[in-house]
């Protein structure tokens, strides 16, 4: 890797700095989490999505604050879901009351719940493939089988698709899900409110359940907007899971919010209390702090994305032009098509292998992932050119 000690640039006065240009690489090689732990030393990680920035100054204070009281018991209260209201209202125009939520270890856990809650084993889960692997992986282990319907080229739900896939889902008269990745993972697609309020149309019409991971929502980008699921008409029969974790670099720190829309309120109230015993309580003070006190923070670090999203096309262009890359609406993930580079199904086992930088696998997001990667461009500049380098290393030797 090349030297990358020093900041690329120096922010403006009264500028807020760029989260991404705040930790130097030797600070990042002691991390012990899965990012920087998974792989060799050598390999540059751009996979899962961790962040490579320093947390908010509010999110430390809030965990200090906690450790030096001895505030480390069970998670309590309302005080997430009632600070992730204010911060819908002011960044999206939704609100929901306190009532109507439950608190969650983790979007994916708060998935399972409300599958538990609106399906049966055997019955069907739809997704929009390519689509986050875990929810593949969860619904499976959870004994419902998953239904494709898979985005059209463009990365925008295909309705035609949907419609069928519905239309199976329910077929023999059981019960069905669908999943909504709301943005989406790995495209980066920010689905409009007409998309959103056709397919709640058609998923009403057949009867299905819809589960909204937004997970990403706080993570869209300069030029898009984000609508909130239960925020366009006919989902009242919805849920929605939000987080701060992805926004703020906080997976480690377990907390989410399952959100039900207006009719939906009931079921949710059923969701265990011994599911309340999964968030952790440290992690709920963090995830508060960060939706109250850190939006300056969030929005420095928006800035930073929409600079690297734009320089990683740069990069592309000039060292690997036949990579196929629309510029992501939102999350910090990039969805590259290597297809015409001759690198196989799987490129990610070769930029791995050869380059010596990892990026997560396409065909695991399912149907559409053949031949793709997905990066993750939330870094310092510098790792960046480095990373796309050495990708473009492999290629010239394939």
């Amino acid at each position: 890797m090349r030297s990358a000690e020093q900041p690329s640039r120096i922010p403006a006065a009264g500028e807020r700095p760029d989260p991404l240009l705040g930790c130097a690489p030797e600070e990042l090689r002691r991390r012990t989490s899965a990012k920087w732990r998974a792989y060799p030393p050598d390999v540059l990680p751009l996979w899962v999505a961790e962040m490579d920035v320093p947390l908010a100054p509010a999110v430390v204070d809030a965990v200090q604050e906690a450790l030096r009281l001895g505030d480390t018991g069970y998670a309590f209260g309302t005080e997430y879901a009632e600070a992730l209201d204010a911060f819908a209202r002011a960044r999206w125009g939704w609100s929901f009351p306190a009532d109507r939520t439950a608190l969650v270890a983790d979007v994916m856990q708060g998935m399972v719940e409300v599958l538990k809650l609106t399906t049966s084993p055997g019955d069907a889960v739809v997704v929009n493939s390519p689509v986050y692997t875990p929810i593949y992986q969860f619904c499976e282990h959870l004994g419902r089988k998953v239904l494709e319907a898979p985005l059209d080229p463009g990365g925008r739900i295909d309705f035609a698709a949907l419609a069928t896939a519905f239309a199976d889902a329910t077929s023999s008269g059981r019960t069905a899900a669908w999943v909504l990745c709301n943005p989406h993972n790995p495209t980066g697609t920010v689905h409009t409110g007409e998309e959103l309020a056709g397919a709640a149309q058609l998923a009403e019409a057949h009867g299905v359940r819809v589960v909204a991971d937004e997970i990403h929502a706080p993570l869209v980008l300069d030029g898009a907007h984000h609508t909130p699921y239960l925020s366009v008409p006919g989902t009242e029969r919805a849920f929605s899971l939000l987080s701060a974790s992805k926004a703020w670099n906080l997976a480690g720190l377990k907390a989410a919010v399952a959100v039900g829309g207006d009719d939906a309120a009931d079921e949710l109230a059923r969701i265990p209390e011994e599911v309340s015993h999964g968030p952790s309580h440290v992690g709920v003070l963090a995830h508060t702090a960060a939706l109250r006190y850190a939006g300056e923070w969030l929005d420095a670090l928006l800035a930073g994305l929409d600079r690297s999203r734009r320089l990683l096309g740069d990069l592309l262009a000039a060292h690997l032009p036949a990579v196929g890359y629309r510029l992501p609406e939102a999350t910090i993930l990039a969805w590259l098509d290597c297809r015409a580079l001759g690198l196989g199904e799987d490129p990610a086992a070769a930029f791995l292998d050869r380059g010596r930088v990892a990026l997560t696998s396409g065909p695991a997001f399912g149907t559409g992932g053949e031949g793709r990667v997905r990066l993750n461009y939330a870094t310092s500049p510098r790792i960046l050119e480095e990373a796309v380098a050495r990708m473009a290393s492999v290629f010239r030797s394939a």
